[in-house]
């Protein structure tokens, strides 16, 4: 069976915020955007030391796009303007949709400030369609119990289903229900894979796939990958082989691509520059909280 060709992969460029150690696998001098996915942020991994000043994410505003937040390790309290509270610990995700506007903090919880430990956190941006862009604003915060996880390769492969359903499906037995329910079809997983491992996803071939290799070594359809790498395909096959080359962590999502005008400005994502500056305008006379 013909498999889906890897058209690039691309390497993460370092860029540390204060003393977090940062990674941006999109976008970059190499690949702009892969529709509908907008922005990966890779922070760690690293070790804070007792008495440390946490996550450098003070409040600041956000429009018309989704967050996905991955905190691998550590933890995480989020507030937001529009009232919702959160403290996320390792291995929970957490999913706002900015829609028509919000203003939010990521921080470190008091706990991790004071006792300090291992941090790795990873956040993705995914574009909303026209149509949703002014949708209300909402947030999950969801703990690694809370979310489903299944495994294939007789253990050698560990999927923890964020978002979406479809044919990818079928690789796994029993069925089960997504996390988190989307404003759309994007499909959201991260996949551990021993060595060795080896695991076969249908993913529609309309779909884009966006594939980053967050630890170890992998193959796909043929091609190696090693960590911080994210992949770019054609639309030309339905087929992904991924196979562990070392143990390994992947992120996978997949989507209809949007195909629509982006205009980005800095925390908003619309389709024009009158509504970036509407965007502007609102914030700047609190209305987005």
């Amino acid at each position: 069976m013909m498999q889906r060709t890897v058209k690039n992969v691309f390497t993460a460029v370092r860029e540390d915020m204060a003393d977090l150690v940062t990674y941006r696998a999109l976008p970059t001098a190499q690949v702009d955007m892969i529709d509908p996915f907008l922005f990966l942020n890779h922070h760690g991994p690293q070790v804070y030391p007792p008495h440390n000043r946490g996550l450098p994410f003070g409040p600041h505003p956000h429009r018309g796009f989704e967050t996905v937040t991955f905190i691998l390790d550590g933890d995480i309290v989020h507030r937001d303007s529009a009232g919702h509270e959160s403290v996320i610990g390792a291995h929970g995700v957490q999913w706002m949709t900015t829609g028509s506007g919000l203003v939010h903090s990521e921080n470190s919880s008091e706990a991790f400030k004071a006792s300090g430990g291992a941090l790795e956190i990873m956040q993705l941006w995914i574009n909303l369609p026209a149509r949703l862009k002014m949708t209300a604003p909402r947030y999950t915060g969801l703990q690694d119990e809370d979310i489903p996880v299944v495994t294939s390769d007789e253990g050698r492969v560990r999927v923890q289903l964020i978002a979406g359903k479809g044919d990818q499906q079928a690789a796994f037995e029993p069925a089960f229900e997504p996390a988190f329910e989307p404003l759309t079809d994007v499909a959201v997983q991260t996949i551990a894979l021993k060595t060795q491992g080896k695991l076969r996803l249908n993913i529609p071939t309309a779909h884009n796939i966006f594939f980053y290799v967050v630890r170890g070594t992998v193959t796909v359809n043929g091609v190696e990958a090693q960590k911080r790498s994210l992949l770019e395909f054609d639309n030309n096959s339905e087929v992904l082989d991924i196979g562990a080359v070392t143990d390994a962590l992947v992120l996978l999502c997949h989507a209809t691509p949007y195909g629509e005008p982006v205009v980005s400005h800095g925390p908003f994502v619309m389709n024009t520059r009158d509504e970036i500056q509407a965007a502007i305008d609102d914030y700047r006379a609190g209305k987005l909280g």
